[in-house]
């Protein structure tokens, strides 16, 4: 029998707002290709997307970032790919902390706000970055993202 894929997605800080356009894209084009969704966060963040997402349609299932890693160290919880959002230092010590829970998955990092590029350098575990200065408009990395995921990119 085949288990389903899972993927998780660990948000930081929810003050950038293309973080959320792109958790959300990112959820619904995971949940196409067959992932299993899990969305870690600080409590602002899971009422935002309680607010975004009332239906649960592209990220249903909310777990706290004390809860989920919980569950991989108590529980035994797998995944095969990760992608952290970061675009502060704690956002980099989350990534960082599941990376090291989570060694031997597919692992993306997604840098982004004001001070990406200098927050990038600061990443000192494996695994793919998508780096790019975006604060309102989530474009230039969702097209990032595309390419890394071979999703495709568009022109809007």
């Amino acid at each position: 029998m085949n288990e389903q894929k899972k993927a998780l997605l660990v948000l930081g800080c929810p003050e950038v707002p293309v973080q959320m356009a792109l958790a959300l894209f990112a959820g619904c084009h995971l949940g196409k290709e067959g992932y299993d969704v899990i969305t870690a966060g600080n409590p602002s963040v899971m009422k935002l997307i309680k607010t975004s997402d009332p239906a649960g349609h592209y990220l249903e299932q909310l777990t706290t970032l004390e809860h989920c890693i919980e569950d991989i160290t108590e529980k035994g919880a797998s995944y095969d790919l990760c992608i952290s959002f970061a675009h502060n230092d704690a956002g980099i010590s989350y990534a960082a902390t599941m990376r090291y829970l989570l060694p031997d998955i597919r692992f993306i990092t997604i840098v982004f706000g004001r001070e990406a590029t200098e927050l990038a350098p600061r990443i000192e575990y494996t695994g793919e970055q998508i780096v790019e200065i975006a604060v309102h408009n989530p474009v230039p990395i969702r097209r990032k993202l595309q390419e890394v995921m071979g999703w495709g990119v568009s022109k809007s």
